[in-house]
């Protein structure tokens, strides 16, 4: 009886928010955690990275100790999603091989995929009173973040407080259009 390992159903839902750094995907979560029916996770890749240990990351081994935890992040996703959780993702997709591994590991008719925008200027005054984000890398991730073109809906964190943005979220996943975006771009990019 207690050997039995639970059947949990179907894959949950996948709320994808994309968008750079400090254009407001956390905020928009802890809203939509607020406001979405029923128990959802907030899954930041940040989380991730700040369970990193150990001695400093030398610069030339960086990028690679970040794509390894992207990965795994990646993989931690998916297994919560395919457990049946219904999980708010906070992750940019500032280099392609991200929305690539995502594409093949969600399952692209339960993911929402949300582009979360916000002029450069912006991005910039926020990273600046932040003090938390290194200065430009909002700047470094712009043009490639939503380089996909293809979204669900977007929102502009710009014109509308992370409560309004979550609201829109909210809606767009009661009316998600089929094919979803992800469905679309697992077509065309798979």
């Amino acid at each position: 009886m207690y050997d039995e390992i639970p059947d949990t159903g179907g894959p949950g839902t996948v709320i994808l928010l994309n968008g750079t750094s400090s254009s407001g995907k956390s905020s928009i979560a802890d809203e939509l955690l607020r406001i979405l029916d029923g128990p959802w996770f907030h899954m930041p890749v940040d989380a991730f990275h700040a369970m990193r240990g150990g001695q400093e990351i030398p610069d030339e081994d960086l990028q690679a100790e970040i794509d390894r935890t992207a990965k795994g992040f990646h993989r931690a996703v998916a297994g919560m999603a395919r457990a049946g959780n219904n999980v708010v993702v906070d992750h940019p997709l500032s280099r392609r091989w991200r929305l690539l591994d995502l594409l093949g590991l969600l399952a692209p008719e339960k993911t929402l995929l949300v582009g979360v925008r916000c002029p450069l200027p912006e991005l910039e005054r926020r990273e600046r009173e932040r003090g938390d984000r290194q200065v430009g890398l909002a700047a470094m991730q712009y043009d490639a973040v939503h380089a996909h073109g293809l979204h669900d809906i977007d929102v502009d964190t710009s014109v509308l407080g992370p409560r309004e943005c979550a609201g829109l979220v909210r809606q767009a996943l009661r009316d998600l259009a089929r094919p979803t975006a992800f469905e679309t771009l697992r077509r065309e990019l798979g």
